[in-house]
Formats: structure tokens, C-alpha cells, sequence
């Protein structure tokens, strides 16, 4: 159940962070709200770790790097709209600032989750 839960609330996350990247070029309606801004780190963290606590040692490394892969698309996302709207290729209708906070929340989270668990090196020893 813990595992169900916690993929949830990462997906309902990763939404809130598609939200926010999409929100000031206008493909969805309105602006995102104060509780996206809250849900996009604290449910994709939190289903991450409720996911990760009753899973097995051995799906634990492909869990987080799934989770940062999931993370740094966001992030790639939000620099693909600064690029392009810098570039004047793309207009925004609002502000700027949730690709800058998607940018900066799925590049150290992403990256984090992609980086841990590398595994343990021939030899047994870790560096």
C-alpha cells in the first residue's frame, strides 16, 4: 500500500511540475496556484520515500533513478522554455519564475536520484 501511495503522490508531483512549465506559455487554463508551487518538491520527495521504505535493496537503485530521470525531464523542460522564450522563438503570457523554480528543484533532486546508488565497485570496496 505504502508503494501505491507513494508512486501517487509522485506522479500528482511530476503534474504539478509539468503544471508550472506549462502555465506561463498558456497551454493550460489559469495560473498555477501557491499549492502547485508546494506539491511539485514536497509529493514528488514524499512519494518517493514512501515508495523507496518497504522496497527491496535490489529495486531501490532503479527506483531513484527512474524518480531523477522523471525529475531532470522536468528540469530540461523548464530550461527548453527559457531558452526558447529568451530567444523570442516562443511568447510568454506570464511570468517566468516557475520555469526558474522548476529549473533549479528538478536539477537537484533529478540529479540527486541519478547519482545515488552507484553500486559497489569489483572488489567490494567502496571509494
Amino acid at each position: 500500500m505504502l508503494v501505491v501511495a507513494g508512486f501517487v503522490l509522485f506522479a500528482l508531483g511530476a503534474l504539478s511540475g509539468v503544471w508550472l512549465v506549462l502555465a506561463p506559455f498558456g497551454f493550460v487554463a489559469g495560473p498555477p496556484g501557491l499549492a502547485l508551487w508546494a506539491f511539485f518538491p514536497v509529493f514528488t520527495v514524499i512519494g518517493y520515500l514512501l515508495a523507496a521504505a518497504p522496497s527491496r535493496d535490489t529495486i531501490l537503485p532503479v527506483l531513484s533513478k527512474v524518480a531523477g530521470a522523471v525529475l531532470l525531464l522536468l528540469e530540461l523542460a523548464a530550461a527548453v522554455g527559457l531558452v526558447l522564450e529568451s530567444m523570442q522563438i516562443v511568447v510568454a503570457m506570464g511570468a517566468l519564475t516557475s520555469l526558474w523554480y522548476v529549473l533549479v528543484i528538478g536539477l537537484v533532486l533529478g540529479a540527486a536520484g541519478l547519482a545515488s546508488h552507484r553500486g559497489t565497485p569489483p572488489g567490494g570496496a567502496r571509494a
